[in-house]
């Protein structure tokens, strides 16, 4: 039991590093391929709806067909993408591998991945470790993020001053990404049958997708999740680092540093967010810490220098992501256990549908100079109107181990 929850860990940790680095280089690596931004959009946009359509389809089923075999077919994906990204940059062939493959532009978790894994961990679980197990777990991918950003970001720069050209030098970040899919397939390999769903529950899978008893209450968690994330997909990192490139000129390597050092303060505030749930619940963790992070969303176009805008984001990290594993373990606490398979499946598809249509509204904003700080501005708005409707219509819905 306890080595299966080493290997989800590590295949987290494998995962977030790849989808760090790919994030910095990943818009930069599209445009010296030369595709336009209302391409490059529209490939960001796909790439998120086809990871949600997966995922959709891979966490409905992952009971009975198997979690083992589930997280298997998304790492081959991820390196099929990987391998193709890299090899072409015909749009119509990328335009088709964004929709079937797994692809993170934003540096988050994208896919199948996260959903089955917050299961197998759940089951083995008790009530009172489960959010401080999974702030542990936000820090894992959050470290991984970052020094994912660093690499990408240090390697496309070193491999540049050593003569070869941008395209080369952001095309191995992408190859890299696809050695990782190995990794993570030769990893998932590995696991027991302990993480498979006890046979018990199965006979749920069909009904409502797997949701009977708490259908209603996970679809209106899961609309509120989708507004977040679509405020979220504006200022996805791929296009902050884009926004920083175009707005102050910031190189790649120091943009790998920005976004490490980020990804460092998001995954350590994690930590916080489970001691200060211990006191003052999860959903007011959830709220009272992601409204002050809106507001420095909306400060971090109004900076006049790369430097402030830079602390001001920085600033913003250290508390943007506390309500990842509150807002986890909540999901995980409020549902049955036989339910928390399509649980986490139905609202992680909401916020990656959420966070698919964005995007490409985010890329096409920042193509015109008069427009180049709106996507933050929207971004801000939305979670804002996200953080006051969660506490109206949760607050009082508490999990066991607050009753």
């Amino acid at each position: 039991m306890e080595e299966d929850a080493v290997r989800l860990f590590l295949a987290r940790s494998l995962r977030l590093f790849a989808y760090g680095a790919l994030s910095v280089v990943l818009v930069l690596y599209l445009a010296e391929r030369g595709l336009t931004e209302a391409r490059i959009g529209i490939l960001l946009t796909t790439t998120l709806l086809g990871d949600t359509a997966l995922s959709f389809w891979v966490t409905t089923r992952a009971d009975r067909f198997g979690r083992k075999r589930m997280l298997l077919l998304g790492a081959a994906l991820m390196t099929l993408s990987g391998m193709v990204f890299a090899a072409t940059g015909d749009f119509f062939l990328l335009l088709v591998t964004a929709t079937v493959g797994v692809l993170s532009p934003s540096g988050n978790e994208v896919g199948p991945f996260l959903p089955i894994e917050q299961a197998a961990l759940s089951q083995v679980l008790r009530d009172s470790a489960r959010t401080r197990v999974f702030a542990w777990y936000a820090l894992s991918g959050s470290v991984a993020t970052a020094l994912g950003a660093l690499t990408g970001g240090t390697v496309a720069s070193a491999l540049h001053r050593r003569g070869l050209s941008l395209l080369t030098g952001y095309q191995t970040i992408v190859y890299g990404y696809a050695v990782i899919g190995l990794a993570m397939l030769a990893v998932f390999s590995r696991l027991s049958s302990a993480v498979e769903a006890p046979s018990e529950r199965l006979s749920h899978a069909k009904s409502r997708l797997g949701l009977p008893h708490s259908g209603g209450m996970v679809l209106r968690l899961s609309a509120l999740f989708a507004l977040d994330s679509f405020g979220g997909g504006f200022v996805i990192q791929s296009l902050v680092a884009y926004w920083f490139h175009l707005r102050f000129g910031t190189a790649p390597a120091s943009l790998g540093a920005i976004f490490f050092a980020a990804n460092l303060l998001a995954g350590l505030s994690a930590l916080l967010a489970a001691r200060v749930a211990d006191s003052i619940g999860l959903v007011r963790t959830m709220v009272f810490t992601h409204l002050p992070s809106n507001v420095l969303l909306l400060l971090v176009p109004l900076m006049p220098s790369a430097e402030l805008a830079v602390v001001v984001l920085l600033a913003r990290y250290t508390i943007s992501q506390m309500d990842v594993p509150t807002r986890q373990s909540y999901v995980m606490a409020v549902v049955r256990p036989e339910e928390r398979s399509a649980a986490a499946g139905v609202t992680g598809v909401a916020r990656s549908t959420g966070a698919s249509l964005s995007p490409m509204l985010g890329a096409m904003c920042l193509a015109s100079a008069g427009w180049m700080s709106a996507p933050f501005f929207l971004a801000g708005s939305l979670k804002i109107l996200y953080d006051l409707l969660l506490f109206r219509s949760f607050a009082a819905l508490r999990p066991p181990e607050e009753k």
